[in-house]
């Protein structure tokens, strides 16, 4: 099954068989003699891509006449050395009716399509009904990355549990291909992470410093002492309550009586804060002020002294933070 095999220079071939008649290769070809019996077919992997450089497997299985049974002891091998041939190993037992192949060091040289031909004692017969095309790639395909999360939402919530699972199409070659986690910004990966038949699962619990980090899957060939990559990525979305909730006072310093001052509030949450709330505490009293991120005090006086606190709220929680005010006398 290789180059060396004999190929039809037109689309439809036709082939004669010993029953007295011509069939085109689109239908049944009977070769025993007397009354047709079991008809020849094949079945091949139909469309392969290799990585150059590296193998190639045909899947094959085939039918042949009852009659024909006892020829099969050797086969077409596209092992023998001879210069039009490539380099490979027909894995499948004849006997068993299995002509799977391996074929090494691809190149170029390889694409198109493949017949598979037999070739023992008074037993020559060429499948032409059934081809296997195959098309080198120079570079691997890129691998599949998925985010599976404890609620059907686009967002991950935080403390939720989320997996995230990498998968490639598996392409011959030695030693196999690996797959690997990378970050960006880095972060500390679970060690829960596990591969298996070029299946790498990542798994954590979903948290703020997650959101918008970029996890990258890696899969890498080695050929020929080269390593040749690709690799996917998906980014986090992570919903979060509000956090690293300061306030701010400018100026800064001692606030003089009869003075302006503003407080500001700032927090990180996702989605973004609702709303600020202001309350202050003063001899052990707590009083609602306003809402907003600011709090603008045009002419200060002794009254206004005490602890502010500001509750920075979304739809996933709250978080306070509080700043003593102190004015000075005039």
């Amino acid at each position: 099954m290789n180059e060396g095999v004999e190929r039809p220079d037109e689309q439809t071939v036709q082939s004669s068989g010993t029953c007295g008649q011509t069939f085109t290769v689109m239908m049944d070809i009977c070769s025993c003699t007397g009354v047709c019996c079991r008809t020849n077919s094949i079945s091949l992997t139909e469309k392969i891509e290799a990585l150059s450089g590296s193998c190639v497997i045909i899947k094959c299985t085939f039918e042949i006449e009852e009659n024909m049974d006892k020829y099969l002891t050797e086969m077409f091998n596209s092992s023998d050395p001879k210069p039009d041939h490539f380099k490979g190993e027909i894995t499948g037992k004849l006997h068993e009716k299995s002509c799977t192949t391996i074929v090494y060091d691809v190149s170029s040289n390889h694409n198109g399509k493949y017949y598979f031909r037999i070739k023992s004692g008074t037993l020559k017969y060429t499948f032409y009904m059934n081809t296997s095309i195959i098309n080198v790639i120079e570079s691997p395909p890129k691998p599949t990355v998925k985010l599976y999360v404890v609620q059907d939402q686009e967002e991950v919530l935080e403390g939720s549990s989320v997996s995230l699972r990498c998968s490639a199409e598996t392409l011959c070659s030695s030693p196999p291909p690996t797959l690997t986690w990378s970050s960006t910004p880095r972060i500390p990966l679970s060690e829960s992470s596990r591969q298996q038949e070029l299946i790498s699962d990542l798994n954590f619990t979903a948290a703020h410093r997650h959101h918008r980090v970029t996890l990258t899957c890696t899969i890498t060939y080695q050929i020929l002492d080269k390593n040749k990559t690709a690799q996917n990525n998906i980014t986090l979305h992570v919903q979060y309550s509000p956090k690293n909730t300061p306030v701010s006072v400018l100026p800064s310093g001692s606030v003089l009586e009869g003075s302006s001052v503003t407080l500001t509030c700032s927090s990180d949450a996702n989605p973004a804060v609702l709303n600020y709330t202001w309350s202050r505490e003063s001899e052990g009293k707590l009083k609602q002020l306003q809402t907003g991120d600011m709090l603008i005090f045009n002419k200060t006086n002794q009254t206004q002294r005490g602890l502010y606190h500001c509750t920075a709220q979304n739809k996933h929680g709250s978080q306070e933070s509080s700043v003593m005010l102190e004015i000075q006398c005039e």
